[in-house]
């Protein structure tokens, strides 16, 4: 259910690369509100990265961020990440959030990446249509040359949702429900307010944001070796793409910040088993529902 392969912390952004990781079985997913508990190694290897990384490449990371990830997809291609056919088993919202069948449903896939979930969505829900945007113009490019893509039921566009208003390519209050997965994370934590206030224009009363992330103690954070930190559970990979690692505290306290009311918000902690290596590692996402209110005070 989670991302199908894993980037490794500090290794380029690559499929050779990558480590594949096979799907498991549900019984071993655990929602919750307690974060994982480290273990006495992890800990020290954790406390041991604590130094960050230099003002200078900070900024350098934060100016090139576009770049870093256009030149993530140059490498990859399509083939990085699966197809997310996990999405409406996950968010029964995608499909429970309608008054009658049939009913038309308007979704913003917002950071679509070259649309793995996208796509099966589409496939899945003949009475959805769908704005999609993504900061990376290459991912964008990847979108419309998908044999699926129609702009009959998609509308996708280049966006950097920290700094261009989405009122430009989707009308006010027009969306039913707003996909954030694995999106997030790869923005600086200072800016990821700004990211929320722009949806929050385009969402309708009483519909709602949907959220799927990196959670703190994830693996993916703890496989990070010294002079990767940019900030607090904050890191950047060899490739220069980043990523933030979620408590429940942060992404509450974030949502609520903007005028969101908060429906749900669980750790999921799973085993992921990686057959090929024999290794069982723990993954740990952020799940969340965080609703605009059905009418301004």
């Amino acid at each position: 259910m989670e991302e199908s392969r894993m980037r490794q912390g500090n290794t380029p952004g690559s499929c050779s690369n990558v480590t594949t990781v096979c799907a498991e079985d549900d019984a071993l997913q655990r929602k919750g509100h307690s974060a994982r508990t480290l273990s006495p190694e992890e800990a020290e290897k954790l406390a041991k990265g604590q130094g960050l990384v230099s003002e200078f490449k900070q900024l350098k990371l934060e100016k090139e961020a576009q770049k870093n990830w256009d030149l993530f997809y140059k490498r990859n291609s399509t083939n990085f990440f699966k197809d997310r056919h996990w999405t409406t088993r996950e968010f029964e919202e995608l499909k429970a959030c309608r008054q009658f069948a049939g009913q038309k449903l308007t979704i913003l896939e917002a950071g679509c990446g070259v649309g793995n979930c996208l796509f099966p969505l589409l496939e899945e829900d003949l009475h959805i249509f769908a704005y999609a945007c993504d900061f990376s113009p290459r991912a964008v490019e990847y979108v419309k040359q998908n044999p699926l893509y129609s702009p009959e039921r998609c509308q996708v566009f280049q966006c950097d949702l920290t700094r261009d208003d989405l009122l430009q390519h989707v009308p006010a209050e027009s969306v039913d429900v707003v996909t954030l997965i694995f999106v997030l994370s790869a923005i600086h934590p200072d800016k990821m307010h700004l990211v929320l206030r722009n949806i929050y224009k385009v969402l309708k009363p009483g519909k709602c944001v949907l959220f799927r992330d990196y959670g703190l103690y994830d693996h993916a954070m703890l496989r990070f070796k010294a002079g990767s930190k940019l900030a607090e559970n904050f890191y950047v990979r060899q490739d220069g793409t980043r990523s933030y690692f979620f408590s429940e505290e942060f992404l509450s306290q974030l949502f609520r910040a903007e005028g969101y009311e908060q429906v749900a918000n669980d750790y999921v902690q799973r085993e992921t088993v990686n057959r090929k290596e024999q290794l069982c590692v723990p993954r740990v996402f952020l799940q969340g529902k965080f609703q605009k209110p059905s009418s301004e005070t």
